[in-house]
């Protein structure tokens, strides 16, 4: 607007001051001109001297400057033109986004505002969408900025083609878009079905400078009707709503609802307490046993991680790992763990082997093999006793990327086992895609092998493939004798779970240790010491 005006009283300064030169001169070409012509006249007919040279120079003069009036008029009459568009030109920037036409913040935030108080005018809810793309960085990263630009273009078409032609529409930065739109508060579910067109058409290919991109959405919704005191506030809720959906597992959209509010801030308070947590190593190793099936004996451990808080107790991983693997704090924190766990297994028997969680996140990583190779150099910890433990779905998003960090860390001598095979899609070109050395059966499949006949018929399919394969089976969640005979009796080499004992500390799994004369220096355990019930005893 202040771009436009500039422009207009520009204009009106420049026609001014032409229209004054041009009425000037026209004024004075009259006099001029009629005093040269009577002049012509007067001499024509022999009366007088004839033309006055001062006057005949001055009308040349005034024709010229009646010319130069012209043209100036021209030119001043086209910078006039060209700086009105430019006015509505940066005025067009100001408010919308380059790349998709959008509004941008500052227009959603005005625009919005407006359409908020005249929702509630007319008896109308207004309700807002707050969209976010999942996984699209990894789309950047892989394809470089032009295609991700493509596809925002091509998501900013599906949301139009989707919204009614009185709704807003804006990008407010990255792969986060917003709408806003007036229904009736009867009739929510007019939004709900505008939304899942929205998030099936983003479920299907996108082709972007000749790449085929699949991505999906996540969508918050909030409405006006509902204690929201203003545009703002409503754009806050939509937001959070967004979050529970990519929560909730991505592809989905959500209704806000303020408990949605009181998680935020539980997990906020998570955050800021791991922080804090990480650096200070009140987020310690576990470790849970994992024992040979047909010998009883002890050969490793599963290193979990536990938070020792200073007020709230021991807090389990499944309360805050989800929030580092989200704040991009699990690989610091896995590096710690690792950091304490390798430290304190120095000096177990070399037999003895640790399996570390790889979580997705850190898959994603390109520096994690040097990272780890790092952390084991620094540790003086054998890189053969490791064993890296990733699911399937770490092979989903960058497997070309997975494969150079399995391929780093296998050159080392770490070994790679797929976790809770069986969950995901299980699918054979998981096991050929990487050199895994084992496969782990997810407990929920153990578990219940006795009173579940299609858990027992994965479980050994799953124990033959690894047997044909030539791959050893873990089997997990080994609850009690019975569980463990039958799993022997399916050809599983190892097995872990409350039957051999709860994870442990490093305390006490050194106490553990010291009683089986499994340190390094004390003398070797007798042949046959070990069985299953002095390790339940023990542990």
């Amino acid at each position: 607007m202040i771009s436009r005006r500039r422009a207009g009283s520009a204009g009106t300064n420049t026609e001014f001051v032409s229209g004054a030169v041009t009425g000037a001169a026209i004024l004075l070409f009259a006099v001029t001109g009629s005093a040269v012509l009577s002049g012509m006249l007067e001499r024509w007919r022999g009366v007088g001297d004839g033309v006055d040279r001062t006057l005949a120079v001055a009308l040349i003069l005034n024709i010229a400057l009646i010319l130069f009036g012209w043209f100036r008029h021209r030119a001043l009459a086209a910078e006039v033109v060209e700086l009105t568009e430019a006015g509505e030109r940066a005025e067009l920037l100001a408010a919308h986004d380059p790349l998709t036409g959008f509004l941008n913040r500052r227009s959603l935030a005005e625009d919005g505002a407006a359409q908020f108080a005249l929702a509630a005018k007319r008896g109308k809810a207004l309700a807002v969408l707050m969209l976010d793309l999942d996984h699209f960085k990894m789309v950047n990263d892989l394809h470089g900025h032009a295609v991700g630009d493509s596809l925002l273009r091509q998501v900013a078409m599906v949301i139009s083609d989707a919204l009614p032609a009185s709704a807003l529409a804006a990008r407010l930065g990255g792969d986060e878009f917003a709408c806003a739109m007036h229904f009736n508060p009867d009739h929510p579910e007019i939004v709900d079905q505008m939304v899942e067109t929205i998030i099936a058409r983003l479920g299907k290919p996108f082709l972007a400078e000749n790449a085929q991109l699949h991505v999906t959405g996540s969508i918050g919704i909030a409405r006006s009707d509902l204690d929201c005191s203003s545009f703002d506030t409503l754009l806050r809720s939509a937001d959070i709503a967004m979050y529970a959906a990519k929560t909730a597992g991505r592809d989905r959209h959500a209704w806000f609802d303020p408990s949605m509010e009181q998680e935020l801030q539980a997990r906020s308070d998570v955050e800021r307490g791991l922080r804090a947590a990480i650096p200070a190593q009140q987020i310690v190793p576990y470790f849970e046993s994992q024992i040979d099936l047909v010998t009883g004996r002890i050969v490793g451990f599963e290193v979990l991680a536990r938070w020792e808080h200073p007020t709230r107790g021991l807090i389990p991983p499944d309360q805050f790992i989800a929030v580092a693997e989200e704040t991009g704090l699990i690989g610091e924190l896995s590096l710690s763990i690792m950091r304490q766990a390798f430290a304190a297994a120095r000096d177990w028997n070399p037999a003895l082997t640790l399996s570390i969680n790889i979580s997705p996140a850190q898959l994603k990583d390109s520096w994690l093999s040097q990272k780890m190779i790092k952390t084991l150099t620094e540790a003086g910890f054998p890189a053969q006793r490791v064993e890296i433990e990733i699911t399937e779905s770490s092979l989903f998003e960058n497997l070309p990327l997975a494969q150079s960090i399995v391929a780093s860390l296998k050159n080392q001598g770490i070994r790679l086992a797929l976790d809770d095979f069986g969950t995901g899609y299980s699918s054979l070109a998981h096991l050929r895609a990487l050199p895994f050395d084992r496969i782990k059966i997810d407990k929920s499949f153990v578990g219940s092998i006795g009173e579940n006949a299609e858990s027992a018929a994965i479980v050994n399919a799953i124990a033959r493939l690894g047997d044909s394969l030539n791959l050893p089976v873990t089997a997990e969640g080994i609850e009690d004798a019975e569980i463990e005979a039958r799993l022997r009796s399916m050809g599983c080499a190892r097995g872990q779970g409350y039957h051999y004992g709860r994870p442990m500390t490093i305390a006490q799994v050194r106490r553990m240790l010291a009683e089986k004369r499994l340190l390094v220096g004390s003398p070797p355990p007798e042949p046959d010491a070990e069985t299953p019930t002095e390790l339940r005893q023990a542990g």
